[in-house]
């Protein structure tokens, strides 16, 4: 008897007139506006200035975009170049199929131009980024439940995936959720690199770092679960080798920056050292301190005249008094 289980959406599109609303693009539309958001945040506390996070981004989406497809058409170039298959969908994005190892490769490149355009060390912006980037990937991951792709193995437990769909070899059925498990885990990424980051004060790109040591974590044991076609290198899948090598290049950088440059970085923008407004207020306090010392000033001035004045009349009054007094 079916208790309980996750069912998949009838249908991934939603025809408005002519215009086709797909929830894949919808969910990574979202994932961008969240990293963008919480980016723009940790950017400001850590006294960037409002914008510049978005105006990077600019650079660095589109170029994730396509290194996320780049991946997975490389790896999965069957699905597109075999017999049988028209090439022509490799450039169809909104069916699904993105990388996340091209996206964040050449997303940084992007990231790196903007940067580099705004005189702003990566690093920095990168660590602003990193939590932002695992709720964009968790929000990402339910485009996959609206493709109904990328699901785990057979199971009977109550939050299984419900499968309805037998195009392109689906067999309909219950299956590990891996979409659900890697959104969760993504989650909890985001909440561990937020949570070391204001304990240990991380800088120069260590969270950054700390976010990817920690989702190759979870990618390599959610890969395992998951039944899709996949290239097999020594009995691993090839995101698996992937997740490995990743996570040894990061766990690398983050103890030698953390020896060669400890800390954080006390400017990440220049110019934007003094927050908005502070310089006008200073200007103007300035200007009171001025006026105040100008008008005390006055004060003092118009204090000693009265004062030399007060005395001037008590020796007038005292030479009259006594000029009487001489001449009886």
């Amino acid at each position: 008897m079916e208790i309980a289980y996750i069912p998949s959406p009838s249908r991934g599109v939603l025809h408005l007139g002519p215009i086709p609303l797909r929830g894949y693009a919808f969910c990574i539309i979202i994932g961008v506006f969240v990293a963008v958001w919480l980016g723009n945040k940790r950017w400001l506390a850590r006294g960037g200035r409002p914008g510049t996070v978005a105006d990077i981004a600019v650079w660095a989406v589109p170029f994730g975009l396509v290194g996320g497809r780049l991946y997975h058409v490389i790896t999965d170039y069957e699905l597109y170049f075999s017999e049988g298959r028209d090439w022509v969908d490799a450039f169809k994005i909104w069916e699904g199929g993105l990388g996340i190892w091209g996206a964040i490769a050449l997303g940084a490149l992007g990231a790196w131009i903007g940067c580099r355009r705004r005189g702003i060390p990566l690093p920095a912006w990168a660590d602003a980024l990193a939590p932002g980037i695992a709720l964009a990937q968790a929000c990402g991951r339910w485009g996959n439940w609206f493709n109904q792709e990328l699901y785990g193995r057979e199971t009977t437990l109550p939050w299984g995936l419900h499968i309805t769909s037998s195009t392109d070899g689906r067999v309909p059925g219950y299956y590990q959720p891996t979409f659900l498990y890697e959104s969760l885990w993504c989650v909890g990424v985001a909440l561990l690199v937020i949570w070391a980051d204001r304990r240990f004060t991380l800088g120069h790109g260590r969270a950054f770092a700390l976010y990817v040591a920690t989702y190759c974590v979870g990618r390599f044991w959610i890969e395992y679960l998951r039944v899709d076609d996949a290239h097999h290198i020594l009995g691993m899948r090839l995101n698996n080798w992937t997740a490995i090598f990743v996570f040894i290049a990061a766990v690398v950088y983050f103890v030698l920056s953390a020896k060669k440059r400890p800390g954080r970085e006390e400017v990440v923008e220049p110019g934007a050292d003094v927050p908005d407004g502070s310089a006008d207020d200073a200007a103007e306090n300035d200007e009171n301190g001025k006026n105040g010392a100008e008008s005390a000033e006055v004060k003092a001035e118009a204090g000693t005249d009265g004062e030399a004045a007060d005395q001037d009349e008590a020796k007038a009054d005292s030479v009259a008094e006594a000029e009487p007094t001489k001449k009886s």
